[in-house]
């Protein structure tokens, strides 16, 4: 039987019980139409998942009984990777945000350059559809822990917030870069992940004075979105838990 999950943050927890905001509520109730005393797992977003039973249900709140704690069906990584990509066009972006959350992505990081072609308008309306999807994401794929998705932010400016960075800093770039062999041994990565039309000249010579390793893969060519997405998934291959 399928296992119903939902999301809770920490602070709706109070001793054995927890509150399901409206819009958990609402998809409880109405669509996938549980009654009280069905079972359910509750995430709390940053690890922890409990089995739990519905107490009541209520028009804007859902209030359920935690009777044990859960292992995630998704185990987190041993890998701290924060993905940084840039802005791409049409809904390119959210296939990018939904596979980052199923590949062990704990942050996430749009960014604008200069050959993004991508207008950042609203983008309070865009991080918000980007949560949705995580959620959904987070859901679907087992992990309790929620992917951060931060504000859009510039390219340079994003290098210059991040020089203090505690891990290594990727730069992937579709020229000029080293073998991937380069890169070392890392518990923690902010990997950069750049637009269609690649890498201005004076955006990698920001990088590469930044001290931030650049990385050229070879033998393929990849569209943008190809390529946030096989570099998660080699990266948590190479450092992480997919092995």
């Amino acid at each position: 039987m399928t296992t119903r999950r939902f999301y809770a943050p920490p602070s709706q927890f109070a001793e054995s019980l927890v509150t399901l905001d409206e819009d958990e509520t609402r998809h409880l109730r109405d669509v996938l139409r549980l009654t009280v005393g069905d079972a359910a797992n509750i995430f709390d977003g940053v690890g922890r998942e409990f089995e739990s039973r519905i107490e009541t249900i209520e028009k804007r709140k859902a209030i359920l009984n935690i009777q044990n704690e859960a292992t995630p069906a998704s185990p987190e990584s041993l890998l701290d990777l924060t993905m940084a990509a840039v802005l791409l066009k049409g809904d390119k972006l959210d296939l990018v945000v939904q596979k980052a959350v199923e590949l062990g992505v704990n942050r996430f990081i749009p960014m604008t350059s200069v050959r993004c072609d991508v207008k950042a308008a609203d983008p309070s309306k865009r991080s918000a559809r980007w949560k949705r999807i995580a959620m959904e994401a987070t859901k679907q794929c087992g992990r309790a822990r929620l992917m951060e998705i931060e504000d859009v932010v510039d390219f340079v400016e994003l290098i210059d917030r991040t020089n203090d960075f505690s891990g290594s800093r990727i730069h992937f770039s579709e020229r000029d870069g080293e073998n991937f062999d380069a890169v070392e041994g890392a518990t923690k990565i902010l990997a950069f992940i750049g637009p269609e039309g690649g890498w201005d000249d004076a955006e990698i010579e920001e990088a590469t004075a930044a001290g931030i390793k650049s990385i050229t893969f070879g033998g393929r060519i990849l569209k943008a979105d190809t390529a946030a997405i096989s570099i998660a998934s080699i990266l948590q291959h190479r450092f992480g838990d997919m092995n």
